[in-house]
């Protein structure tokens, strides 16, 4: 139960740390990318505003100059008074402005009289007579300030499939004065109104800010991913080294129990192997007397020699588990095992009526293995198989090489087989589902193929039978 809720949390954690971490990334990425745009964009655009508001300025004080001196100067030499309404003057005028503005990307040019707010002249013809055009500009130009005022109209929706167009006008108003001598003071004549449509440069300014916003959106995605895919692998990485230290954990732990267990065995079995053999000696020489003796009690006799010799091999198998031999490695065929085994327990599968199916490799590969172990795993599988078969059935082994290196054995049956509860505990020390039996006979099995750096596996259905693979590098 602990265990379990040690993996969930091993599991958990990690990945709910990369999640946080992936989407906080994102987030974080998503409003850097925007800030960043933002600023690099409007600080561009107020450069460009800025300088564009200056050659406004001076552009409208060359228009100013142009027009008092081609236009209002040879009036006043000539004592004709300004009437832009006359066709001549209006004509004149309109020539002096779009002299002064000829090649230039310039909207329109507007002069607002001194009195009334009203529109004298304008290249706009439709704004001429018009009042309260300038409003609060055209009262600070009167006052002798220039002003420039912004109107804009876009953003990065506009560059949408359907966006509105994108307009934008720097509009600059300057008082227009008289120059000297004719005024000490310079005094104000009117007011005029410069417009150039910067709406270009807008359109612009706007798709540079959204190739920066795309630019910083794919290098911090980069950045994302890569780190996505660092904080992902880093996550596995440690999944598997916490399921792998809990894995050593168990290992460490039946270790531990089993070698304490094994101590105690070892020395509890020499204990019982030596009074064993006496008794076997005692009940074998007292079987021989009884014969002469006492004919109809020398059974008796036999009964105790034949379970002194099972207890033998009880306490054989407990040796063979608490003190595992190490294995004599050599060039060995597995088939030869399988073939030995099966000529020594032939009498057996006869007297049950088990028939055994061969299927093995016709040109085995030899591993590196130690014969008499191997043989006493195979036998200690097949009597497994004898003993859950004693109405008759049918044992398969075959063999088979790997596809690069190395060499299968499988040894299958058509017993009773197991329950996932059994077979959850079949290679378990002393554990057994029969009446007689130590439970060690497949715990040796297990621990002679992993002394030769081997695999075995079981597959068991209940009603069909069980099937052992052996493989072997």
């Amino acid at each position: 139960m602990d265990s379990n809720i040690y993996a969930d949390s091993v599991n958990i954690k990690p990945f709910r740390l990369v999640k946080f971490f992936s989407f906080t990334s994102l987030a974080v990425i998503l409003i850097t990318s925007i800030i960043l745009s933002l600023i690099i964009s409007n600080y561009t655009k107020d450069v460009v505003l800025e300088r564009n508001e200056a050659y406004m300025l001076v552009l409208a004080e060359k228009v100013g100059n142009h027009v008092f001196q081609e236009f209002v100067l040879p009036l006043a030499l000539q004592s004709r008074p300004i009437a832009v309404e006359d066709p001549r003057q209006f004509r004149q005028l309109d020539k002096v402005v779009r002299s002064a503005i000829h090649g230039l990307n310039i909207h329109s040019v507007t002069i607002f009289s001194i009195k009334g707010n009203q529109v004298s002249y304008s290249t706009i013809s439709e704004l001429i007579g018009v009042r309260d055009l300038g409003k609060g500009e055209y009262e600070r130009a009167l006052a002798g300030e220039s002003v420039s005022v912004l109107d804009l109209h876009g953003s990065l929706f506009n560059l949408l499939p359907g966006g509105k167009e994108i307009t934008c006008q720097l509009r600059t108003f300057i008082p227009l004065r008289q120059e000297k001598p004719f005024s000490r003071n310079r005094d104000v004549m009117g007011v005029i109104e410069i417009v150039q449509d910067l709406s270009s440069d807008l359109e612009a300014l706007i798709q540079l800010q959204s190739w920066i916003i795309f630019t910083s959106l794919a290098i911090m995605s980069g950045l994302f991913l890569a780190l996505r895919f660092i904080v992902a692998r880093a996550d596995r990485i440690i999944v598997a080294r916490a399921e792998e230290r809990q894995k050593l954990e168990v290992k460490l732990s039946q270790a531990k129990r089993l070698a304490s267990l094994g101590k105690m065995v070892a020395s509890v079995s020499h204990e019982i192997k030596n009074p064993l053999g006496i008794i076997r000696s005692t009940a074998e020489i007292l079987g021989k007397r009884l014969v002469k003796n006492s004919p109809e009690n020398a059974h008796l006799a036999n009964i105790i020699v034949e379970e002194t010799s099972r207890l033998d091999g009880i306490v054989r198998e407990f040796l063979d588990f608490a003190r595992p031999q190490q294995p004599k490695l050599n060039q060995i065929s597995l088939n030869e095992v399988v073939a030995k085994v099966t000529d020594f327990m032939a009498s057996e599968f006869d007297r049950y009526g088990i028939v055994v199916k061969l299927d093995l490799e016709q040109s085995p590969r030899k591993i590196q293995g130690d014969f008499h172990l191997l043989y006493q795993a195979c036998m200690n599988i097949l009597v497994n198989a004898v003993q859950v078969m004693t109405d008759g059935g049918t044992i398969f082994i075959s063999s088979r090489n790997l596809t690069k290196t190395g060499f299968v054995l499988q040894i299958a049956d058509s017993g009773q087989g197991m329950s996932d509860a059994v077979l959850s505990q079949v290679f378990n020390p002393f554990y057994t589902t029969k009446n007689r039996g130590t439970g060690l006979g497949l715990a040796i099995v297990k621990n002679i193929v992993e002394s030769h750096i081997g695999t075995i596996s079981v597959v068991s259905v209940e009603g069909q039978g069980t099937e052992f693979t052996l493989e072997f590098p």
